[in-house]
């Protein structure tokens, strides 16, 4: 019997710690090279500053389309081929447009969803100069398609998240948030089952107004408004893994940037889905032509991408889904 306890301690060692370094071993394949090859192509002038309905914005979601077809990542129901299609009135004119949303199916929990987001559109041509948006939000993109492989690979190894992880590329941010609105007003799955929204907004730069200049940082906002369990679980997870100084300057209610009401997971905040908001602050090259890929600080980006990765990881893969309690 002594024996037999011993063997049963030995084996569930190395199945605890097997399954502790799998989200390790699966964020090491987030990779600032990879990164940098795909921003390179997404903020490049070919794609004209994907402007919302615009030529360069069909090519955008087009690459990601592409993208999720080589990954083996398959479409969200209800989407046309990775598109959910949309008209939208923008400056009393009628814009077609799409999301491009796929997902990887839950193994234990199906019918509960991760979103993860980012914007895939920007400002475009502007008398005759490209606004590239590599930071806002090439960044944000690319994160996405990296976590999103990060996750296939789980699954290729058996270790697919328990919950469904779904992709949310939104269309027409920089007109009001528009193409997120269209999502939690014609969710492709129920609302009330989507346990929390993970949006990614610029994280591949640094704000130069930051007194303290180490680049090891980033603002969340977010995290507590909703749910303090959310809040405390992206804290574990950075101390365990990415020991990024997460800074909540922004995350205040007296906030007059208002940061918290101007990127897409507050139209999942306002009905009631748990949201952090990833963010590296506003700098000179915002919405302005400067905006490319080589002032991207790959090394950090890729810090950030794993960090959000591991969060979406432990919300997918805990016995139970996150509540609804604020901390007053």
């Amino acid at each position: 019997m002594h024996n037999l306890f011993l063997v049963l301690v030995v084996f569930n060692y190395f199945v605890c710690n097997a399954q502790k370094n799998n989200a390790e071993d699966y964020a090491d394949t987030i990779d600032e090279n990879e990164l940098k090859e795909m921003l390179y192509v997404y903020a490049s002038d070919y794609f004209g500053g994907r402007e919302t309905g615009e030529r360069g914005q069909k090519i955008a979601v087009d690459f990601l389309k592409d993208y999720y077809i080589n990954q083996e990542i398959e479409s969200a129901s209800g989407t046309e081929d990775y598109f959910q299609k949309m008209q939208l009135t923008i400056k009393k004119k009628e814009v077609n447009t799409e999301n491009v949303v796929a997902i990887i199916p839950g193994s234990e929990f199906p019918n509960q969803y991760i979103v993860i987001s980012a914007h895939l559109d920007h400002i475009g041509t502007i008398a005759g100069e490209v606004n590239n948006g590599a930071d806002d939000d090439g960044s944000g993109t690319v994160a996405i398609l990296e976590i999103a492989e990060a996750f296939k690979e789980a699954v290729k190894n058996g270790y697919g998240p328990k919950r469904s992880i779904l992709f949310l590329h939104v269309t027409g941010e920089e007109k009001g948030l528009l193409g997120s609105d269209y999502y939690v007003n014609n969710p492709l799955y129920p609302l009330e089952k989507t346990v929390a929204n993970l949006n990614i907004d610029m994280i591949g730069r640094l704000d130069p107004k930051r007194e303290d200049k180490d680049p090891n940082y980033i603002y969340l906002i977010g995290s507590d408004r909703l749910s303090q369990e959310l809040h405390e679980i992206s804290e574990d997870i950075n101390t365990k893994y990415t020991q990024i100084k997460l800074d909540y300057t922004f995350n205040r209610e007296e906030d007059p940037n208002r940061f918290y009401y101007r990127s897409d997971h507050y139209n999942f905040a306002k009905n009631n889905i748990p949201v952090i908001f990833y963010f590296n602050g506003t700098h000179e090259d915002y919405h302005r032509p400067g905006d490319t890929p080589d002032k991207i600080n790959y090394s950090i980006l890729e810090k950030r991408t794993k960090l959000i990765f591991h969060t979406a990881w432990e919300l997918a893969n805990r016995k139970e889904r996150i509540k609804l309690i604020i901390k007053y």
